[in-house]
């Protein structure tokens, strides 16, 4: 395969995962079902509880709201002090916390990390500059990462986090902490550790760990004075009915998440295995994902496609990420599409 052909049909690929609409119409010939392993999205989601069938015809009620932030304060440990904000998915609430400052700000994105936290800054007119190591921030009033990193995994320490608070604060600014892949183990959080969050702001998402992208729910805690604002940016019914029964059901079950953790942990020992005995160079990943490098990436990005199975490219490494295969069915296919790829 031509290499400017199959970066074309990477290109469309390159800003985020899923996208199997428009796979379809560029592989039409793919063998079904696809296999999505561009998401990240873990492929065994909690069970949705049943929901009354007068709650798709009334609003939201303000109690189940409460109930389901009530749920979140003890399933993240959020500190006493901070408020919890519920959201319609962390990306409404990424998109919406820049335009929540009156004055345009210095901000800083640890990178290389997924591209919708320096977009939004930049669409709302603030001065965003892209850096490659926590060690050369506190120049900006505002420093966003993503903690584990997607795509890399990388895992940021609590000391690490702390020393760019005190240059953070003197401006008056606020980190902005995506802690959408902290699921998987409670000592990757901050929130556990810290007894205020006056300029900090941690994003968490049930779209992951829980499978649950398609319901759109996440939150944001902090004890920063943008949460008002935050909170009032939402509406008054922010979320729907269906997300206020599954978000308070999947963050209660303690035992559901401690199994699930077990699972994740026992199928990327497992994806490992398969990608390594490919030839693929393990560079890092959660345990919800895993990022490989290789040689012409997107020619076998394309050639997996041709196969029926979506990866996640990028633009500018020479790697693809993959999430888990749900069973062993979709991971003998893998296997069968990476060796006729290489």
């Amino acid at each position: 395969m031509a290499a400017s052909v199959a970066k074309n049909e990477a290109a469309g690929f390159f800003e985020h995962g899923g996208r199997l609409d428009l796979a379809r119409k560029i592989y039409p010939g793919a063998p079904l079902p696809w296999i999505d392993l561009s998401t990240c999205v873990s492929p065994w989601a909690y069970p949705v509880p049943p929901v009354d069938a007068e709650a798709w015809q009334r609003l939201p009620e303000p109690a189940a709201l409460v109930s389901l932030l009530t749920a979140a304060r003890k399933a993240y440990r959020v500190p006493d002090a901070a408020s919890v904000v519920a959201l319609p998915g962390t990306e409404i609430g990424l998109n919406t916390l820049p335009w929540l400052f009156r004055e345009p700000k210095r901000v800083e994105v640890l990178g290389p990390t997924y591209s919708s936290h320096l977009k939004a800054w930049e669409a709302a007119g603030h001065s965003v500059t892209p850096i490659n190591a926590l060690s050369e921030a506190g120049r900006a009033a505002i420093v966003a990462v993503v903690n584990p990193n997607n795509p890399t995994g990388t895992v940021l320490t609590q000391a690490e986090l702390a020393a760019i608070v005190g240059p953070i604060r003197r401006k008056g600014g606020l980190l902005v902490i995506d802690e959408a892949f902290a699921d998987e183990d409670d000592s990757l959080s901050i929130l556990p550790n810290v007894a205020r969050l006056d300029h900090t702001l941690v994003f968490r998402s049930l779209g992951k760990f829980y499978g649950a992208a398609g319901v759109r729910l996440g939150f944001a805690m902090t004890s920063h004075p943008v949460a008002e604002r935050l909170k009032g940016a939402m509406g008054a019914w922010p979320i729907s009915a269906a997300a206020l029964a599954l978000g308070e059901a999947a963050l209660s079950d303690e035992n559901w998440k401690l199994e699930h953790r077990k699972k994740l942990k026992a199928a990327a020992a497992d994806l490992d295995s398969l990608l390594t005995e490919a030839g693929l160079q393990l560079l890092g990943g959660t345990s919800l994902f895993r990022f490989a490098a290789m040689d012409a990436s997107e020619e076998v990005f394309a050639k997996l496609a041709r196969h029926g199975i979506l990866t996640r490219p990028f633009a500018h490494r020479s790697a693809l990420r993959f999430g888990l295969p749900k069973d062993a069915t979709d991971a003998a296919r893998l296997r069968e599409a990476l060796r006729a790829a290489s």
